[in-house]
């Protein structure tokens, strides 16, 4: 007679709790790790994301155009073919689509978005990568780039690298860790990072804050900091001087509300 043997991890009976959300073993959890990168930093706050400067929100849900500065992301060329779109409607619910692509040409997606929390390449050509960076924004597009900028996923990482998220209506999101690291080609000049949340009332909250030498600071939140629904959460930096490199990332566990479930 064949014998099967089942490791405990494989019944997920006494699993790491960690380890059971990833799997998603447990109801209404979700875990979530947000990166941020900003390649130059000046010496005024910056979100930490590749377009530069501050992230901005439009202050009710719009369609988004969606384009590359390549030509070449279409379906009929090597690059990216399109893209999935992950973000919150006017009453934060979330929602979701593809968006096929046409070069530097936008595309508007079907849903109207109040915030976008990531984006990534879904299907390509022989390149396996998006050629051009991609946006999701309002207004005139000029080469690819509209006037407006609400999210982009820049050349080759093929995923957003936006150190920003906002929870979704009925959740709430603990934080339990995260970093910020920076660093200059020359000089050593110290740059101030800071986590930042925003409610319903737009009082940006400080959170966490640090200054760093070319260097990595982490911080970790024993007791997990909630973060209600509705709340957009953001790294942020500012330099001494100009050109800076700044990356960020947070996990959080994203807890459906008693009342929502």
């Amino acid at each position: 007679m064949a014998v099967t043997t089942w490791s405990i991890t494989q019944n997920g009976r006494f699993e790491p709790f960690e380890l059971q959300v990833a799997r998603g073993q447990i109801t209404n959890h979700r875990a979530i790790t947000v990166f941020g990168y900003n390649p130059d930093v000046d010496t005024a706050e910056e979100t930490v994301w590749p377009a530069g400067g501050m992230l901005t929100h439009p202050n009710t849900a719009v369609q988004m155009k969606v384009s590359s500065t390549s030509a070449t992301d279409n379906p009929a060329s090597t690059g990216a073919w399109a893209i999935v779109i992950n973000g919150l409607d006017n009453n934060y619910n979330e929602l979701s689509e593809t968006v096929a692509l046409n070069g530097q040409t936008e595309v508007l997606t079907v849903n109207s978005y109040r915030r976008i929390n990531s984006a990534y390449v879904s299907a390509a050509g022989t390149g396996n990568s998006a050629v051009g960076d991609i946006y999701m924004g309002v207004g005139t597009v000029t080469l690819g780039v509209p006037a407006t900028i609400y999210q982009i996923i820049k050349f080759d990482y093929n995923s957003t690298t936006t150190g920003h998220y906002t929870v979704p209506a009925g959740y709430t999101a603990y934080m339990d860790a995260g970093s910020v690291n920076t660093g200059q080609v020359g000089g050593s000049n110290p740059v101030t990072c800071r986590l930042v949340t925003s409610g319903a009332n737009n009082i940006r909250l400080t959170n966490a804050i640090v200054t760093i030498n070319n260097g990595t600071a982490v911080y970790e939140f024993i007791y997990p900091l909630a973060i209600p629904e509705k709340t957009d959460i953001e790294a942020t930096a500012l330099g001494s001087a100009s050109n800076n490199f700044v990356t960020s990332y947070f996990n959080i566990l994203l807890v459906k509300n008693d009342g929502a479930l």
